[in-house]
C-alpha cells in the first residue's frame, strides 16, 4: 500500500535533487528511503527498481533541459539560435550536474518510446539543424557533433580541466564560432 505523502513524482523529484547535490551515482534506492524517513520497500509501490528510478530521473532532467533550450533559441535562427542552444545546455549542465548526469545514460529504447521529452529533444535540435539545409543521415551525424562537442567542454569545464590562461568564455564563444562555420559548410552525404 503505497505511504501517504509519497507518489512516484514526488520519489523523482527528490531523486533529482539528491542526485545535483551528491552525484547521479549516489542516488539509490536507500538514499532516498532515508530522505523521506521510510523502509526502502515503500518505495517499490512508486518505483520498479533503481534502474527504473533512474529512467524516470533521466526523462525528467531530459525534459527541463530541452524546454530551458527551447525558450532560449524560440524566435532565433542560424548561429544565434545555436549559441542559445549551446548557452541553455551550458548552463543546464553546470547548475545541475546531478541532472544533467542522468541525461546521458543510455535508455531502452521501449522504456522511452513515446516520450514526450524525447520528442521535444529530437524536434527542437533537428529544427535548429534543418535551419542549416541539413537532411538525414546529415542531421544524425550533425546532432552527434553537437552532443559531443556541449558535452565534452562542459564535462571538462566542471572538473576544472581547463588549465590554459585563455578565457573560458572566450573558448566557448570559438568554439560555437566554428560550429557554426562546420554546419554552414557542412560536408552532404550523397
Amino acid at each position: 500500500m503505497p505511504r501517504a505523502g509519497l507518489s512516484t513524482d514526488r520519489l523523482v523529484a527528490a531523486a533529482a535533487d539528491l542526485a545535483d547535490e551528491a552525484g547521479f551515482d549516489q542516488v539509490t534506492l536507500s538514499a532516498l528511503a532515508r530522505r523521506f524517513g521510510v523502509k526502502d520497500a515503500s518505495l517499490y509501490a512508486h518505483v520498479r527498481g533503481l534502474d527504473d528510478l533512474r529512467t524516470r530521473l533521466a526523462l525528467l532532467a531530459g525534459g527541463e533541459l530541452i524546454e530551458r533550450i527551447a525558450e532560449a533559441v524560440a524566435g532565433r535562427t542560424g548561429k544565434d539560435a545555436l549559441a542559445a542552444f549551446a548557452g541553455a545546455y551550458r548552463e543546464y549542465a553546470l547548475t545541475h550536474p546531478g541532472r544533467y548526469a542522468a541525461t546521458q545514460i543510455r535508455l531502452d529504447p521501449t522504456r522511452i518510446a513515446g516520450s514526450a521529452a524525447v520528442r521535444r529533444t529530437t524536434e527542437v535540435t533537428y529544427g535548429l539543424l534543418r535551419a542549416y539545409d541539413l537532411e538525414e543521415p546529415d542531421l544524425t551525424d550533425a546532432v552527434r557533433l553537437l552532443r559531443s562537442t556541449f558535452h565534452g567542454f562542459c564535462a571538462l569545464e566542471a572538473t576544472g580541466s581547463f588549465a590554459a590562461p585563455r578565457d573560458l568564455e572566450a573558448s566557448w564563444n570559438q568554439a560555437i564560432e566554428a560550429l557554426h562555420i562546420t554546419l554552414t559548410n557542412w560536408p552532404r552525404t550523397r
